[in-house]
C-alpha cells in the first residue's frame, strides 16, 4: 500500500512536468501557423520576443509567490493555487481575441508554472522532466498546421487546460509533506502520513525515519529564526543557494530555451518551411522520451556530477559545430543541412543530464527550514534568465544567425568548469544528511546506524 501510494504520488506529479514542457513548447508550435499570423497579422521580433518572454516574467512571478506563500499553504494546496492560475490563464490565451489578451493569457500561465515547478521538485524529491509535454505540445502543433481555421492555434492553447484540471482535481487525494508537516509542529499527521507512505516497512524503521526528520529540523531551529539574512550571511548555506541558483541558471544558459522556442526560426534560417520544422521538432522531442529515460536510469548509477560534466562537453561541441557551419552554409549543399539539424538533435541528447538534474540537485540540497524559500530562490534565478534571452533572441537571430550559438558555447564552458571544481556529488544522500556534506551541523541519523549495523550483522 505504502509503494502504491509513493508511486501514485509520483505519477501524479510527473504532470506538473508534463504541463511545464507543454505550455513552454507550445508557443514555438503555435506562432509559426499560417492561421495565427492570418488572424494576428505579422510579428515583429519584439511582439514575437514579448509573448514568449511573457510566460518567462509571470514565472518569476510565480517564484517571487512562493518565496512568501509556500511555506504558509503547504505543498498540497500551493499545487492546487498553481493549477487553477494554469487554468484561468489556458483560458485566456484559447480565447485571445488581440495580441495584447494573448500576452496576459501567457503571463497569468507563466505565473502557475513559476508555482508549480518551485513545489513540485521540493515535492517530489525528484522532477519528472517535461519532455512528455513538450513533445505533445510539437505534435499537437504539427498537426493543427494542417487545418486552415482559427481552431488550429486556438486548440493547442486551449489543451493547457488538460493537465491543469487533473492537477486541480488530484490535489485533493495527494498526502501533504510529511517534513512540511513535521517543520509545523503537526507530528502526529505527519507520523500518519509518513506510516501511509511506508507502509509495509518495519514499523521501528519508520519511527526512526521520523526521528531523523525531527532532529534536522531542531538542530536548524537551535540557529534562529531563518531570514534572508542567515541564509546570505551563513557560509554553508551561502554555498548551497549559490550551488543551486547556479545549476538552475546553467539550464537556459545552454542554449536549450532558443533551440526549443524559436525552432521553427533557426529552421527558417536554413530554408526549411515552418510545417517542415515542425515536424523535425516532433521527432526530436518522441526521440528525448527515449533519452530521459535512459538519463534517469543513469541518474541513480552515475551520480549527479559525472553526467553534468558529459552533458556540458556535449552541449558546447554541438552549439560549436553549427555555429562554425553557420558561417560558411550553403543552402545548395543538402548534406551540410542535414549536418546542422543533425546536431540540434545531438543538443538535444546531451542536454538530457543537465534538464533532469538542474531540477533534482536544488531540491536535494537545501535544509528543511528554508527548502521552500530556497527552491522558490533558485527556480527564479532559472525564470529570470529565461526572461532575459527570450526578449532579445529574435533580434540577435535576425542579426547574426548562427553566430548566436558562440555565446552558450562559452556558457557551457564555464559550467562545464564550475561543475569540475564546486559542485559535490549528492547521490545516496538523504535530505537530512546532506548538513554533513556542506559542513553544517551533523545530526544523527539513527536510519543510517540502523542499516550499517544490520549490514555488519550480515
Amino acid at each position: 500500500m505504502g509503494r502504491a501510494t509513493i508511486i501514485f504520488s509520483a505519477v501524479f506529479l510527473a504532470i506538473g512536468g508534463f504541463l511545464f514542457g507543454y505550455d513552454s513548447g507550445i508557443i514555438a508550435s503555435t506562432i509559426a501557423l499560417p492561421t495565427f499570423l492570418d488572424y494576428f497579422g505579422h510579428l515583429s521580433g519584439n511582439t514575437t520576443g514579448g509573448i514568449i518572454s511573457a510566460f518567462q516574467g509571470g514565472a518569476i512571478l510565480g517564484t517571487i509567490i512562493n518565496m512568501f506563500a509556500a511555506d504558509w499553504l503547504g505543498r498540497r494546496r500551493t499545487i492546487f493555487a498553481g493549477s487553477a492560475v494554469s487554468c484561468l490563464g489556458a483560458s485566456l490565451q484559447a480565447g485571445a481575441v488581440s495580441i495584447p489578451m494573448m500576452i496576459v493569457g501567457r503571463f497569468v500561465g507563466g505565473v502557475a508554472v513559476g508555482i508549480l515547478t518551485s513545489t513540485i521538485p521540493m515535492y517530489a524529491g525528484e522532477l519528472s522532466e517535461a519532455h512528455w509535454g513538450f513533445l505533445v505540445a510539437q505534435w499537437l502543433g504539427f498537426g493543427c498546421s494542417f487545418v486552415s481555421s482559427s481552431f488550429s492555434w486556438r486548440f493547442p492553447l486551449a489543451f493547457q487546460n488538460v493537465p491543469s484540471l487533473i492537477l486541480l482535481v488530484g490535489s485533493f487525494f495527494l498526502n501533504e509533506s510529511p517534513r512540511w508537516l513535521m517543520e509545523k509542529d503537526k507530528h502526529e499527521e505527519a507520523r500518519a502520513v509518513l506510516h501511509r507512505l511506508r507502509s509495509g516497512l518495519d514499523q521501528d524503521l519508520i519511527e526512526l525515519e521520523l526521528q531523523a526528520i525531527r532532529d534536522a529540523i531542531v538542530a536548524d531551529r537551535a540557529l534562529g529564526d531563518i531570514s534572508w539574512k542567515s541564509i546570505l550571511t551563513r557560509p554553508t548555506w551561502r554555498k548551497r543557494l549559490l550551488l543551486g541558483c547556479g545549476i538552475q541558471a546553467f539550464g537556459p544558459l545552454s542554449g536549450i530555451n532558443v533551440i526549443n522556442y524559436f525552432g521553427p526560426r533557426i529552421y527558417g534560417i536554413l530554408g526549411i518551411s515552418a510545417q517542415t520544422s515542425l515536424m523535425i521538432i516532433g521527432i526530436n522531442g518522441a526521440l528525448s522520451i527515449v533519452y530521459c529515460t535512459i538519463g534517469l536510469w543513469l541518474l541513480e548509477k552515475a551520480g549527479r556530477i559525472k553526467p553534468l560534466i558529459v552533458s556540458a562537453v556535449g552541449l558546447a561541441a554541438a552549439l560549436l559545430v553549427n555555429a562554425v557551419q553557420g558561417q560558411y552554409f550553403n543552402a545548395d549543399n543538402a548534406n551540410q543541412l542535414r549536418s546542422m539539424v543533425a546536431m540540434n538533435f545531438v543538443f538535444s541528447l546531451f542536454y538530457t543530464p543537465l534538464g533532469i538534474i538542474s531540477w533534482v540537485y536544488p531540491a536535494e540540497i537545501f535544509p528543511v527550514e528554508f527548502r521552500a524559500l530556497g527552491n522558490a530562490i533558485t527556480t527564479f534565478t532559472n525564470w529570470t534568465v529565461n526572461l532575459i534571452f527570450a526578449q532579445f533572441t529574435p533580434g540577435a537571430l535576425t542579426a547574426i544567425e548562427f553566430k548566436y550559438f558562440y555565446v552558450f558555447f562559452v556558457f557551457n564552458i564555464i559550467a562545464l568548469l564550475c561543475y569540475i571544481f564546486f559542485y559535490p556529488e549528492t547521490k545516496g544522500r538523504t535530505l537530512e544528511q546532506m548538513d554533513e556534506l556542506f559542513g553544517d551541523h551533523v545530526v544523527n541519523d539513527p536510519t543510517v546506524k540502523k542499516n550499517v549495523i544490520a549490514e555488519e550483522v550480515e
